[in-house]
């Protein structure tokens, strides 16, 4: 039996209701905290996201068309990967861990920005933190200062990861303010 995604009831059939703009399968009783959304698959097909093309592409409308009919459904129990999962986390600290590994070094950041072949106020926007270091950067900085700026699986991850893949509800994350 389907479960709804914002207090985990079990009810014989969900609604699909946009709540702060995602999209939920919720029970009757909690479709009143977002607006149903209505199946548009009887329309004409124009619709603002539509994948299909208006110039009668056969091959761009029917590939766009089976790839959004597949990652919409909703009886999988593991979701779709995106982009994100193969992603590296960047440290919180990342500022204090180039700053203090420049320091260890006896480097000075100008010093330091000529060993990467980088100008030295993108080293000092790092260490202040304004600004996020690209996955270049990132690689010099870290064969360069024997550093590394990846942030391993925290405390915080790991209340998010139950063990059993499809049973997390907003229920289990959201810290209600009563």
């Amino acid at each position: 039996m389907p479960q709804c995604e914002m207090c985990g009831a079990d009810e014989a059939s969900l609604t699909t209701t946009k709540v702060e703009g995602a999209e939920l399968e919720l029970c009757s009783s909690c479709t009143d905290f977002g607006t149903e959304v209505r199946d548009e698959s009887t329309g004409s097909g124009g619709g603002k996201y539509s994948t299909s093309s208006s110039t009668g592409k056969s091959s761009s409308g029917s590939s766009g068309g089976s790839s959004g009919g597949s990652s919409g459904s909703s009886g999988s129990s593991t979701r779709p990967r995106d982009m994100f999962d193969d992603m590296d986390e960047i440290a919180t600290d990342y500022d204090d861990q180039i700053r203090n590994a420049r320091e260890s070094r006896g480097l000075s950041q100008e010093e330091l920005a000529d060993q990467l072949n980088e100008k030295a106020s993108l080293i000092r926007k790092l260490e202040r933190g304004d600004t996020l270091p690209t996955d270049d950067i990132q690689r010099k900085l870290e064969g360069e200062l024997d550093i590394s700026l990846v942030e391993g699986e925290s405390a915080e991850d790991a209340d998010w990861d139950t063990g059993d893949s499809g049973t997390m509800t907003l229920g289990d994350v959201v810290k209600r303010k009563d």
